[in-house]
């Protein structure tokens, strides 16, 4: 899941900024609210994580909210508070917001809730990442590759293939236009979105290991090299 991260320099965000990254998310962060907003209509995001822990800001939050509804271009935005009533979730909820959390918080509640977000909502995807049991029905009955968050798999029919986190992004961003080239440029922001400078060879190499797991486990999944651009996922029946 591409997913923006909104948040001030406090260790309570770098936690969650971790957390997330950790769970396979490739992640794109804001420290301010206003740069937010800039950087939600520079490309797709499936959700937009809002911090706010200082009460406050609490008003101009929700003043912004409408801001980010309108830049999110249907992106779930789940709002993230620190000590809160329900008051204030409620005007959170009411100002846009998808979703309303505050301190003390359950993180895997809060991943959850994107998913069945992302699940309720639609997704960008060609193929979508599907994490609940019926979907994964559906995509088995479709032989349709797709991902596994919960265990970190590639799904294509019966099979099942094990992957890094950092196969997993470089997957889960081909698999958004299957059969369709993807910018090498593009795959390198969204499986190395903690990097500023990546070298080419890096993709290459995690190219390189997919392909070998691939021919070994899931055949019928290819990634091809599409010259002097990038690559391009491919299922053949």
């Amino acid at each position: 899941m591409r997913v923006l991260f909104v948040g001030p320099s406090h260790p309570e965000a770098a936690w969650l900024f971790k957390a997330l990254q950790e769970s396979a998310h490739s992640l794109q962060r804001a420290d301010d609210l206003r740069d937010g907003v800039f950087l939600a209509t520079q490309e797709p995001f499936d959700a937009i994580v809002l911090m706010v822990l200082d009460v406050a800001l609490y008003p101009a939050f929700q003043a912004m909210l409408a801001e980010f509804t309108l830049a999110a271009s249907g992106a779930a935005i789940v709002a993230v508070l620190g000590a809160a009533t329900a008051q204030d979730r409620t005007r959170a909820l009411r100002a846009g917001a998808d979703a309303c959390f505050c301190q003390p918080y359950s993180f895997i509640e809060m991943h959850e809730r994107l998913q069945a977000l992302q699940r309720t909502g639609g997704t960008r995807s060609a193929a979508a990442v599907f994490s609940s049991t019926a979907t994964f029905s559906a995509a088995i009955a479709l032989n349709a590759p797709s991902l596994d968050v919960a265990t970190r798999e590639l799904v294509c029919g019966m099979r099942r293939l094990a992957v890094t986190r950092r196969e997993f992004l470089l997957l889960e961003c081909l698999l958004r236009q299957l059969n369709a080239p993807v910018a090498r440029d593009q795959l390198i922001r969204y499986a190395w979105p903690e990097k500023d400078d990546v070298d080419p060879s890096s993709v290459n190499l995690v190219v390189s290991r997919l392909r070998r797991k691939l021919v070994a486990d899931v055949p019928q999944v290819k990634i091809e090299t599409v010259s002097r651009f990038g690559y391009q996922v491919s299922v053949s029946s």
